[in-house]
């Protein structure tokens, strides 16, 4: 079977100035790197805050991260043709979908890296900062057998102003036969790393 490892041409090719380009308008503050595996496949997830949170994860590695994407954006050829030569795969947010889980877990088994936002939307009532996660993320890791990379967004993105951060946690294997407890972990981790100085 062919890896999945390497960077998707358009991911490639797009990534580094789009990445460039983020870091100048945003100038988001990056730490906890050193939690980030050299190698090897793993999730990384963590709370979801703006469409631009896809572009702060990519600025904080070098490697290539397939996005788990709402399926209402690969809604003509042009764009499915698009998305899908960036390496996202679609997901229905909705229902459980399990042809998505099987395909980011034939990614993982292949040695890729998923990028996956629990909470499944960055809408959220008012006041409310962190919904429950959907339990994708924990399953996908215990059944690959992979760790899971949390990672915590704080603040907002404000253009030209320092207003965001992102700092990831230490890697987290799964348990297996507790896939419910362990969903909790996950999200408590996640909220544990929220910085109060980024207060919204």
């Amino acid at each position: 079977m062919k890896k999945r490892s390497k960077s998707p041409i358009l991911y490639s090719l797009l990534k580094p100035p789009a990445v460039q380009l983020f870091k100048i308008f945003f100038n988001p503050k990056i730490t906890g790197l050193e939690n980030v595996p050299k190698e090897g496949a793993f999730v990384i997830a963590g709370n979801h805050v703006a469409w631009w949170d896809c572009f702060l994860v990519m600025a904080s590695t070098k490697k290539c991260i397939h996005f788990l994407a709402k399926k209402e954006i690969f809604n003509n050829k042009f764009k499915k043709w698009f998305f899908m030569s960036a390496g996202l795969i679609p997901v229905h947010r909705e229902r459980k979908d399990p042809d998505a889980l099987r395909a980011a877990k034939d990614y993982l088994n292949d040695g890729a890296i998923i990028g996956i936002f629990p909470e499944g939307t960055a809408t959220k009532p008012k006041g409310v900062r962190f919904m429950p996660f959907k339990m994708g993320t924990v399953k996908m890791a215990a059944d690959t057998n992979v760790p899971v990379v949390p990672f915590t967004i704080s603040g907002k993105y404000k253009i030209f102003k320092s207003s965001c951060a992102i700092d990831y946690h230490e890697p987290m294997m799964i348990d297996p036969a507790n896939l419910v407890e362990e969903n909790e972990r996950l999200r408590e981790r996640v909220i544990s790393g929220y910085r109060d100085e980024y207060q919204d």
